[in-house]
């Protein structure tokens, strides 16, 4: 019998509807179903038209231009001493290895790599697409770059040293020609970017006084004090990123409660009324929403500060504009931080802190298992014998 291709909705033999195939999870459903048994998502001519694939963003042709920058600086820590043990044809594997390592990870946070210099590389951020937290992706680019380098598998551990500044340059002029062409910067940015990549140790990241204040805490830090620097006229403070700094909201982190609310008397009564009738056991759920910038996280602090001496339990979930390919981002950095979970802690301990936190709520051990490998973590949910999506679907559900 002849198969069936897979845009028709009716059998060429005879005629009967076929099952429609939801595009995002797979599930079989109904012949004329509006929306998926699955997932929930539209299905057949409800499904919304595919979205064009966003393409990288086009560089303008028309010459220079004046705009706030951050420049990284990445350097191969060890590169004399491995052009002396290794063949040159090897070398120049290594090293091409490590570039495409740089290019990949810093293109995650919309890094625009300007050149390549050896073992070394300048990205910018801010150029030749701008978005208002391009010194906060320089940074997670930075820590994200230390890490894929140093899990490289090469013959030996490489590891590289980085330097980050933010400032205003003229970019966009086109330099030399062929192979050899570049998209060049102007400013003390990119030479105290290259300055403080002299200073960072290996495995580090140190950044100029200029970026640390467009991170608020989002980050760690460590002040490294004021250092003079080659061609700096003034000493330059420098600051060494230890790490994330684990601030559950980018409104407390980037952002001070120190001025008074205003003008917002009416929402925070309408909030405290129904909080009151909450306590009596009335439910009560609130939509706060509105343009960005106008108050909603301020609004939503105004509350919580209302009503901490009440007892209550609070449990936040936040959205990443660095994790929009994950739509469970929410759900699994709350699981994360109910059960403790460390950036240094080993695989074996995670799954006692996440097994710890469950095993008095969870059904069985499938709940476990299942929780587990939305975290990532080793699991027998392929023991199951479900779908990527039915794991999901009963995870989130349980």
């Amino acid at each position: 019998m002849a198969e069936n291709s897979e845009n028709r909705r009716f059998c060429a033999q005879c005629g009967r509807p076929l099952p429609s195939l939801c595009p995002t999870c797979g599930f079989e459903n109904e012949p004329f179903a509006r929306f998926c048994g699955g997932c929930g998502q539209p299905v057949g001519e409800t499904a919304a038209p595919a979205t064009a694939i966003k393409g990288p963003p086009q560089i303008r042709s028309d010459g220079a231009e004046r705009r706030q920058l951050t420049v990284m600086f990445c350097d191969l820590v060890g590169s004399t001493s491995l052009s002396t043990r290794f063949d040159p044809e090897d070398l120049r594997e290594l090293i091409g290895e490590y570039h495409r390592c740089v290019a990949d990870t810093v293109a995650r946070f919309a890094g625009f790599v300007a050149k390549y210099m050896g073992d070394g590389v300048l990205i910018y951020f801010g150029y030749p697409e701008a978005h208002e937290d391009d010194a906060e992706r320089a940074v997670r680019a930075g820590l994200a770059v230390i890490g894929a380098v140093a899990r490289l598998a090469t013959p030996e551990p490489l590891n590289t040293r980085l330097g980050v500044a933010s400032g205003l340059v003229v970019v966009g002029d086109l330099i030399g020609a062929g192979a050899a062409q570049e998209r060049g910067v102007v400013g003390e940015t990119p030479n105290l970017a290259a300055r403080l990549q002299g200073l960072a140790q290996p495995g580090t990241l140190v950044i100029a006084d200029s970026t640390r204040r467009q991170i608020g805490q989002l980050f760690e830090i460590e002040d490294l004090g004021v250092r003079a620097l080659a061609g700096f006229a003034e000493p330059q403070r420098a600051w060494h990123i230890v790490g994330d700094s684990g601030v559950l909201s980018r409104f407390e982190a980037l952002r001070s409660e120190a001025t008074p609310l205003v003008g917002r008397d009416e929402e925070l009564d309408l909030l405290l009324r129904c909080w009151q009738q909450a306590t009596t056991g009335e439910g009560r759920v609130v939509l706060v929403s509105g343009e960005a910038g106008i108050g909603k996280s301020r609004l939503s602090a105004a509350l919580s500060r209302r009503i901490q001496s009440d007892p209550h339990i609070r449990l936040r979930y936040f959205c990443s504009p660095h994790h929009q390919d994950s739509a469970l981002y929410p759900v699994i950095a709350q699981l994360e931080r109910a059960a403790g979970l460390a950036p240094d802690d080993t695989v074996e301990e995670k799954l006692g802190k996440l097994r710890a936190l469950l095993v008095r709520g969870a059904r069985d051990e499938n709940e476990i298992a299942l929780l587990a490998e939305l975290l990532s973590l080793p699991n027998s949910a392929a023991e199951l014998n479900l779908s990527p999506a039915a794991q999901t679907r009963n995870a989130v559900r349980g």
